[in-house]
């Protein structure tokens, strides 16, 4: 009766070893892997290098996608202009920024991914719109669009892509965005958009329209 029960506790210590020795290789293969779909890092200061920020990207862009993060929200109006603010977060922390502003013919789109309460990745688009041609009935308009990307470690980027292109609303081929070659920018600033990101930071329990 003794040995039956030394060999079956023998049998359970086996098996779990065996489980976390799976565990441990599944918490290495995602670690590895370039489309991490689990958690983000949560080390502050462990993105310090372009890849490391796609890593912790795709976690969080793939979270938004699926609405797998919380978000409060708010629209504003500062004399022409009107704009919206969304605040992403997981369990409290906030994890994105995304705002929104236009005036008669402009507008722009800031994406500010967030780690330890600082941006790591922003991506801004901005859009220029006119005339173009047409009639008074129905007139034909463009948009010149410029699309930026901005990795960033320790407050200061590290890369920044621009691409440019325009949409006509007389064109059924259009260009689109993903078939446009990124074109690195040398010596580029944050300093702006920084400024921008602690303003909407200092106005996140905001919840009313005035301007910001």
């Amino acid at each position: 009766m003794k040995n039956l029960l030394l060999i079956s506790c023998a049998f359970v210590v086996l098996s779990c070893k065996k489980e976390d020795n799976r565990t441990d290789h599944f918490k290495n293969s995602d670690s590895l892997s370039s489309k991490t779909s689990g958690d983000s890092l949560q080390i502050k200061n462990n993105l310090n290098s372009v890849e490391e920020i796609k890593k912790e990207y795709n976690v969080v862009n793939s979270k938004l996608i699926t609405k797998k993060l919380d978000s409060v929200s708010f629209d504003y109006e500062c004399e022409e202009r009107s704009g919206n603010v969304v605040y992403y977060s997981e369990k409290g922390v906030l994890k994105v920024m995304k705002h929104f502003n236009a005036d008669s013919h402009f507008s722009s789109t800031e994406n500010y991914f967030v780690n330890d309460g600082k941006p790591y990745f922003i991506f801004q688009q901005q859009t220029v719109w006119s005339f173009d041609g047409g009639t008074s009935e129905k007139p034909e308009t463009r948009d010149d669009i410029t699309e930026q990307r901005y990795y960033i470690a320790e407050g200061k980027p590290i890369q920044c892509l621009e691409k440019k292109y325009t949409l006509k609303s007389s064109l059924k081929n259009n260009s689109k965005s993903e078939n446009i070659e990124n074109k690195e920018l040398k010596n580029c600033s944050i300093d702006e958009l920084q400024k921008t990101f602690d303003l909407l930071l200092k106005n996140k329990d905001k919840r009313n329209n005035k301007c910001l």
